[in-house]
C-alpha cells in the first residue's frame, strides 16, 4: 500500500501526519488481512484508507486510556488540583496508578496528604515514610511525615504519644535544616516546642527562637508564636497584643484575623470573636480555609449558625478552595449546620461530601442518622 509523498510527509510532526494522512500508522494499527480489501474499495482509495485508519486508532487509544486509566483527557485534573479540590477518591486512585507505572517521591508525598485529607493517619505513614527514603533531602516531604505523625499523636496513649513526638520534632527540625527560609516549617516547629513536653524536646525558650528567627520571613507568624507563648504564659494581656500584632503585620489578612477569633473563643468572649470572624469575611484573603475554620468555629461554640452557613457556602462556591481545607468537609460542616436548624437539606451536603470521599466515617454516620 502506498501513499504520496507529496500529500503526507514523513518530516511532519506525529499528530499533524496521523490527522492528515493517518495511514502512516498502519504498520501499527492496521491488520495486514484487511489490506486487500482496503485496496479494492471504490474511488477515492485514499478517502476511504484515511477514514478506516482513523477509526482504528480512534479505537485503539480509547482502549489504551481504558486500560491506563490514566487521565489525559482532563489534563488539568492532576493529583494537587484533585487534593486542592476536595476530590479525595480521585485522588487517590490517581496517584495509587502513577505509583504503580512510575513510583516517584512526589506520588508519595501526595497520596500520604490525601490520607491526611480523610484524617486515615495510618494508611498515609507509610506513604509520608517512603516520599522521605527517596528524597531524604526534600524539607516537605520531612515536613509533612513530622505532620502526620503529630496528628497520629494526638490520637494516641501516653507511651505511643510519646513515642511518636520524639520522631514529629525529628522530621521538624529537619525540614528547618534543610529550609531555614521555610516559614511554615518554623512555624510548625514551634509549634511543637510549645505543645510538646520538655522530655520530648519541647520548652517556651525554643519556640521563641523559633519566633525571632521568622520575623524576617513572616512577622505576622512571629507575632502569632509570641501570642501562643503569652497564652502558655497565661498573660491574656499580651497575647491578645500580640495577635492583633499579626493582623497589622499581615495588612489585614485572614488567617490573622481567625487566630485572634480562635483567642477570643478560649477566653469565653464570644461577641468578640464573632465580631472578629466579621472582620476576617471582609479582610484580605490570603487564607482562603479561613472561611471553613471560621465556620467550624462558630459551629463548636454553637453560635450565628447563619454567619458560619454563609462562610462555608462562599467557600464551596468559590475558586480559591485549598487541600488545607478540603471541600469534602466543607459540605460535611455545612450539614452539620444545616441539620442543627432542622433544615432537610443536610442530607444533600453529606451526601456531596461522600461523592468525594466515600470512606468519610462522620459523613457516612451523619448520613445514616438523618434519613432513618
Amino acid at each position: 500500500m502506498q501513499w504520496k509523498r507529496s500529500d503526507c510527509h514523513r518530516e511532519q510532526a506525529f499528530f499533524a501526519r496521523r490527522r492528515a494522512c493517518p495511514e502512516l500508522a498502519e504498520g501499527i494499527w492496521a491488520s495486514p488481512a484487511t489490506w486487500p480489501a482496503l485496496s479494492k474499495r471504490s474511488a477515492p482509495k485514499g478517502r476511504v484508507l484515511c477514514d478506516t485508519i482513523t477509526a482504528r486508532l480512534a479505537r485503539f487509544l480509547i482502549a489504551l486510556l481504558s486500560l491506563l486509566s490514566v487521565p489525559f483527557l482532563r489534563a488539568a485534573e492532576t493529583p494537587e488540583a484533585l487534593l486542592a479540590a476536595g476530590r479525595v477518591d480521585q485522588a487517590i486512585e490517581t496517584l495509587e496508578q502513577q505509583i504503580r507505572i512510575s513510583p516517584n517521591a512526589e506520588a508519595y508525598n501526595l497520596l500520604c496528604r490525601a490520607h491526611f485529607e480523610l484524617d486515615d493517619w495510618d494508611g498515609g505513614i507509610p506513604s509520608c515514610e517512603k516520599a522521605v527514603s527517596l528524597a531524604p533531602e526534600n524539607a516537605l516531604y520531612h515536613l509533612w511525615l513530622g505532620r502526620i505523625y503529630g496528628e497520629k499523636a494526638d490520637r494516641s496513649n501516653f507511651l505511643k504519644a510519646t513515642g511518636l513526638a520524639g520522631k514529629v520534632r525529628s522530621e521538624f527540625e529537619r525540614a528547618v535544616e534543610l529550609s531555614p527560609d521555610n516559614w511554615e516549617a518554623r512555624t510548625d516547629l514551634a509549634e511543637f516546642y510549645l505543645e510538646a513536653p520538655g522530655i520530648v524536646g519541647g520548652g517556651k525558650d525554643k519556640a521563641r527562637a523559633q519566633a525571632e528567627s521568622l520575623t524576617p520571613l513572616n512577622p505576622s507568624a512571629a507575632h502569632w508564636v509570641k501570642a501562643r507563648i503569652a497564652e502558655r504564659d497565661k498573660d491574656a494581656a499580651v497575647a491578645e497584643q500580640e495577635f492583633r500584632a499579626a493582623i497589622t503585620a499581615s495588612q489585614g489578612g485572614a488567617r490573622a484575623w481567625l487566630n485572634l477569633a480562635g483567642f477570643y473563643r478560649h477566653t469565653n468572649r464570644f461577641d468578640d470573636m464573632e465580631q472578629a470572624l466579621r472582620s476576617m469575611e471582609s479582610s484580605r484573603l490570603d487564607h482562603p480555609g479561613a472561611f471553613v475554620d471560621g465556620a467550624s468555629m462558630l459551629f463548636r461554640a454553637g453560635r450565628d449558625y447563619p454567619l458560619a452557613i454563609q462562610l462555608v457556602r462562599r467557600y464551596v462556591a468559590s475558586s480559591e478552595t485549598v487541600e488545607e481545607a478540603p471541600v469534602f468537609k466543607a459540605h460535611y460542616l455545612l450539614g452539620e449546620l444545616l441539620e442543627k436548624q432542622g433544615d432537610r437539606a443536610a442530607a444533600d451536603e453529606y451526601r456531596k461530601a461522600l461523592s468525594m470521599a466515600h470512606s468519610f466515617r462522620p459523613a457516612q454516620d451523619a448520613l445514616k442518622r438523618i434519613t432513618r
